[in-house]
């Protein structure tokens, strides 16, 4: 199994403390996470990408850029890029760049997206929202793929044996499609033959699980090998301690929090306490042993290889959330990898074909 840890740079009051950052603080500590996620052994770090309030991270090139002047063996994702909301002409040139800059550490988690303001800020509707995402996604992969690209586009203008720059290091980038509950972007992944990765996060696990059983119907029915499938999943929280009454006398007042946050701003309330939180949902709170077990029922659910986990400390002081990224690595993380199994490809860059490029010039 592998690890990565993600932020979405949401920018809003502690949860406990009520103290909102400077933004350059923020900032500061996106790169100071990235850089413990790669010293504590994390297989990846995720950028999200989000262009509306409380989030800092509508531009992940630029901060994933500056995470691979600094780190040298982690790979770098994306948490998702939204391609319903870009230009995939630009997309594509901004991520070949950072392919070459990262030394082909890049991996792209697509989706379209979600947020109101952000769809009126690139004047995208609900109604075409699907179709941009996917004339988008195809439009980006085969600009990775091919040296000229022709392309009859509806949401931009056409494309007519266009030439872009530069190449990708990776010949193919790894490309996976981010799920939340909506099937669209599972048809597309498996019409595709692409990785999935569950968002797993707001609901028990059903609604997740029946998405990944139809990813994988539709992978079959497409005609691709079922051993080749590969599945991440997130988690909506990690405490992880020496006892459970520990795990979850520390995690208390940033549950608290978050959800008297949810109630203020109207979000949906799907657990109530902790304990139903801990019990039914994704978060990992809890013993080592507690948390090994409950990432195995999870696997016999979603059979996934990928698991990630809050970069963010999101209300725990900074001591305590760097204990317990390190008793995961320590203690539960071997075991895991020990246990499950690694997505079915290596996770080291594709090499780029220096010949082929060579040819084109």
């Amino acid at each position: 199994m592998r690890f990565l840890a993600i932020t979405l740079i949401v920018h809003r009051p502690d949860p406990v403390t009520g103290v909102l950052k400077p933004t350059r603080d923020r900032f500061r500590e996106v790169l100071d996470n990235a850089l413990l996620a790669e010293e504590l052994g994390f297989d990846g770090f995720g950028v999200g990408e989000r262009h509306e309030r409380p989030f800092l991270s509508s531009s992940p090139p630029v901060v994933l850029g500056h995470i691979a002047a600094l780190t040298r063996r982690i790979r770098l994702f994306t948490a998702v890029t939204t391609l319903s909301l870009l230009d995939p002409v630009r997309a594509y040139e901004d991520y070949a760049t950072l392919d070459h800059l990262s030394g082909g550490r890049l991996e792209l988690i697509i989706g379209k997206g979600n947020g109101t303001a952000q769809r009126d800020l690139f004047a995208v509707t609900p109604e075409d929202q699907w179709d941009r995402n996917a004339e988008s996604y195809e439009v980006f992969r085969q600009l990775w793929r091919h040296g000229r690209v022709t392309a009859a586009t509806r949401f931009r203008p056409p494309l007519q044996d266009a030439e872009v720059w530069p190449r990708p290091y990776q010949r193919p980038v790894r490309v996976w499609h981010g799920s939340a509950t909506s099937r669209e972007s599972v048809d597309l992944a498996a019409r595709y033959g692409d990785p999935l990765f569950s968002a797993n996060v707001t609901h028990p696990v059903e609604p997740y699980a029946d998405l990944v059983r139809y990813y994988r119907e539709r992978w079959a029915h497409h005609g691709h090998d079922p051993a080749a499938v590969a599945v991440g999943a997130g988690t909506a929280g990690v405490y992880v301690a020496r006892t459970s009454q520990e795990a979850l006398a520390a995690y208390r007042p940033v549950f608290q929090s978050n959800l008297a946050f949810q109630r203020e701003t109207g979000l949906p309330v799907v657990f109530e306490t902790l304990e139903d939180y801990v019990e039914r949902g994704s978060a990992l709170v809890g013993s080592p042993q507690q948390v090994i077990e409950k990432v195995h029922r999870y696997h016999e659910r979603l059979g996934h290889t990928v698991l990630h986990l809050h970069a963010d400390a999101g209300g725990l002081d900074d001591r305590a959330h760097r204990r317990s990224l390190e008793l995961f690595q320590s203690a539960v993380a071997p075991v895991l990898r020990a246990e499950i199994p690694d997505p079915p490809f290596p996770w080291e860059p594709v090499a780029p074909d220096t010949g082929r490029e060579a040819l084109r010039v």
